[in-house]
C-alpha cells in the first residue's frame, strides 16, 4: 500500500532592515531633539555610508526604503542606498516613522534640564516607558506645530509630548499598512529611523516587555536585519544584537558609545535613546 505523499509547506522569509539614522547636530550639541528638524554631523554621514557598504557586503540590498519626515533620517536612508548602490529605489516617508516628540524639553540642553528639574524627574521622562515629559509650550520657539511638513495630520493625532508608549501607537498602524505590504510583495525593505521609533517597532517584533524596553540602546549607523515568515514574526529566536550585521563586540562598542551620548561634564545621566 503506498503511502500517502507528504506535503512540504514553504515559508517564504521577508527581509526586514533597520538602520538608525547617525549622529545629527543636536546630538553633539547635547540637546533634546525629538521632532526638531535637525541635520546630520560629518560623522553622521559617515555612519551612514558605512551602513550601506556593510548592506553591499553582506549582499542584502534593498528594493524600497520607508523614512520618517525629518532630514537626519531621510539623509540616512539617501546616504546607505547610495552606498549599496540602491539610489534608485522608491523611498516612501511618513511622520508616523518620526523620533519621539520630547515635549518641552525639545531644544534643551541635557545636562541644563538635570540640573533645573533634578536627576530623579529627567531619569523619569527619560526612560520610563509611559510617562510624558511636559508637553511643548507656545512660547517653546522649536515647536515643529508649524512645519509644513506636518500641515496634513489632523490636529488631533499631532503630539504635543510622547512617551515610547505613545510611540508604539503610532508607528504600528503604518507598520501594518506602510511597511508590510511591501514584505509581503517579497521586497527587502529597508526602514531608516529614529532611536524611538526603532525600539518601538522591534519591541513589536520580539514581543519585549514594558519592564525590558527601556534599557534596549539601538546603535547609530548599524544595520540590524530581521528574517520574517508569512505572519511578519521573526522566523528564528535570537536577541537583537544577534540580528546585527557587524561583528558582535563592535556593535556592544557602539552601543555603549550611543548609551553614553548626552553625557556631560556636568555628569548629566544619560539613556543613549534621545536623538
Amino acid at each position: 500500500m503506498r503511502g500517502r505523499a507528504r506535503t512540504t509547506v514553504r515559508v517564504m522569509a521577508h527581509t526586514l532592515v533597520l538602520l538608525r539614522h547617525g549622529q545629527s547636530q543636536w546630538n553633539l550639541d547635547n540637546l533634546f531633539t525629538g521632532w526638531w528638524d535637525a541635520e546630520l554631523t560629518d560623522l553622521g554621514e559617515l555612519e551612514a555610508r558605512q551602513g550601506g557598504e556593510l548592506l553591499l557586503e553582506k549582499g542584502i540590498l534593498p528594493d524600497v526604503a520607508h523614512t520618517s519626515l525629518q532630514t537626519r533620517a531621510i539623509a540616512t536612508a539617501n546616504l546607505a542606498l547610495a552606498a549599496c548602490d540602491r539610489a534608485w529605489v522608491p523611498v516612501r516617508r511618513h511622520w508616523r516613522l518620526n523620533e519621539r516628540h520630547y515635549g518641552d524639553l525639545t531644544g534643551k540642553d541635557k545636562a541644563q534640564t538635570t540640573a533645573e528639574y533634578g536627576e530623579d524627574q529627567v531619569h523619569v521622562w527619560r526612560r520610563s516607558y509611559d510617562v510624558p515629559p511636559p508637553p511643548i509650550s507656545e512660547s517653546n520657539r522649536y515647536d515643529p506645530i508649524n512645519d509644513p511638513r506636518y500641515e496634513h495630520i489632523p490636529p488631533e493625532l499631532r503630539p504635543k509630548a510622547e512617551c515610547l508608549k505613545d510611540v508604539v501607537l503610532r508607528m504600528l498602524p503604518y507598520w501594518f499598512d506602510g511597511i508590510i505590504p511591501d514584505l509581503a510583495a517579497g521586497k527587502t525593505v529597508l526602514v531608516a529611523a529614529h532611536g524611538n521609533s526603532l525600539r518601538a517597532l522591534v519591541k513589536h517584533l520580539q514581543g519585549i516587555s514594558d519592564e525590558e524596553i527601556p534599557s534596549l540602546n539601538i546603535p547609530t549607523g548599524q544595520p540590524l536585519v530581521y528574517e520574517l515568515g508569512d505572519d511578519f514574526r521573526p522566523l528564528e529566536e535570537m536577541s537583537v544584537t544577534e540580528r546585527y550585521l557587524a561583528d558582535p563586540e563592535e556593535v556592544e562598542a557602539a552601543a555603549r558609545k550611543v548609551a553614553e551620548q548626552g553625557k556631560a561634564a556636568h555628569g548629566a545621566p544619560t539613556d543613549g535613546q534621545e536623538p
